[in-house]
């Protein structure tokens, strides 16, 4: 028999609960991706690129056009230059771009800060890198960094923190005052940062995105990931990014080239055309989602869920407890599932040891009007 490295690890939650709402024809506001596709223009501009031959590998730092782009959109949104062939890899998603600066810098007994609730690839690539994950909670109801714990939980063996703003599941922004309170927490001290910002052009109500790319001090101990299936609305792509200073990018790419190699040829140069093209695109995603945002939650005000709207992302949670306080919310998600034709993703599968009493699910509004309109109609009759 073979001895697991995951002894712990099953299939995920986003699995279980989007098979669960193909099986009873459930809507599935679980899995965070759109029910709608990407801009046209990209569409047709990767078949142009499959049509004329550009099947074949990129180069392992990924193409140098989609670079530029990247190299370019950091420059305009955060006023970093870059360089775009020393600190920005393509990588297959964000998954495996975290995934790889895991292993470039976590060796047996080191010590990873994650803070929950905490998306679900992060522990098993440090546990598969030989470290070891200590869990901070975040502040409740506000999902914010508790300082004094996150002091308390920093040790010499420590050395990596894991940030993730805007942060899934809560939707919770980290601030230019948080990140300066990091600077400050960890300046003497041999600490690397992963910043997943997946969610970057995801935030609303006038705020802005607080980029570890706009901080001079902590990018230099830096690794920021961020997705084009996120901002261009193709999760099904599977094509994200790292950024990192030069240094940094030269160990992540010895371990990206043995992972993977390289990410999608044609999928590329169709992203470069399109972000070429389309500059605007990014900038217009704030809108795009609120108005879903609130198109979901101004229909959920006449349920009996209670929530605060989202400041970033496209999950929005909700306290069901007015509705059945008798149910640990894996099992509320199940019976929205089962009985009321809505699936939803448990909040307590995001922590190692779940709050007591907690009663939230989290919806994704990245939907068609109808989709929402419709999920939250059988929502408000419950």
């Amino acid at each position: 028999m073979i001895t697991s490295k995951l002894p712990n690890i099953g299939t995920t939650i986003f699995t279980r609960m989007s098979q669960l709402a193909n099986e009873v024809g459930a809507l599935n506001l679980s899995q965070g991706f759109p029910d709608f596709d990407g801009p046209q223009a990209l569409l047709d501009a990767v078949a142009r690129h499959v049509h004329s031959g550009h099947n074949q590998y990129a180069p392992m730092t990924g193409l140098p056009a989609l670079r530029e782009q990247v190299a370019l959109k950091i420059a305009a949104c955060y006023g970093r230059s870059v360089s775009a062939d020393s600190e920005i890899t393509i990588t297959p998603g964000a998954t495996q771009a975290i995934f790889c600066a895991i292993q470039t810098l976590i060796r047996a007994g080191d010590e990873v800060i994650v803070f929950d609730p905490s998306y679900d690839s992060y522990e098993p690539s440090v546990d598969l890198a030989g470290g070891r994950c200590v869990h901070v909670p975040l502040s409740q109801p506000d999902f914010a960094i508790d300082w004094q714990r996150l002091a308390d939980a920093i040790t010499p063996r420590t050395r990596l923190i894991i940030l993730n703003s805007p942060h899934n599941p809560s939707g919770a922004l980290l601030t230019r005052r948080d990140l300066d309170q990091l600077a400050e927490l960890i300046r003497a001290r041999d600490i690397y940062l992963i910043s997943d910002e997946v969610y970057e052009h995801l935030v609303f109500d006038g705020a802005k995105h607080d980029s570890v790319l706009a901080h001079e001090e902590l990018y230099q101990r830096a690794f920021v990931v961020s997705s084009f299936g996120k901002s261009y609305h193709v999760t099904g792509w599977k094509t994200g990014y790292v950024v990192a200073p030069p240094a940094l990018s030269t160990e992540l790419r010895k371990v990206h080239q043995y992972v993977s190699f390289c990410g999608v040829t044609p999928l590329q140069w169709g992203l470069a055309d399109f972000m070429a093209a389309n500059p605007q695109h990014v900038s217009e995603l704030p809108a795009f989602y609120q108005a879903k945002r609130d198109l979901f939650c101004d229909r959920l005000e006449q349920s009996k869920f209670r929530f605060t709207r989202a400041a970033g992302t496209f999950f929005q949670l909700a306290d069901y407890s007015a509705i059945r306080d008798d149910l640990d919310d894996v099992a509320m998600a199940e019976w929205l599932t089962r009985e009321h034709g809505v699936a939803v993703i448990p909040i307590s599968v995001f922590y190692q040891e779940p709050l007591k009493n907690l009663r939230l699910v989290r919806f994704c509004f990245a939907k068609r009007e109808e989709t929402l309109i419709q999920a939250a109609e059988k929502l408000c009759r419950i």
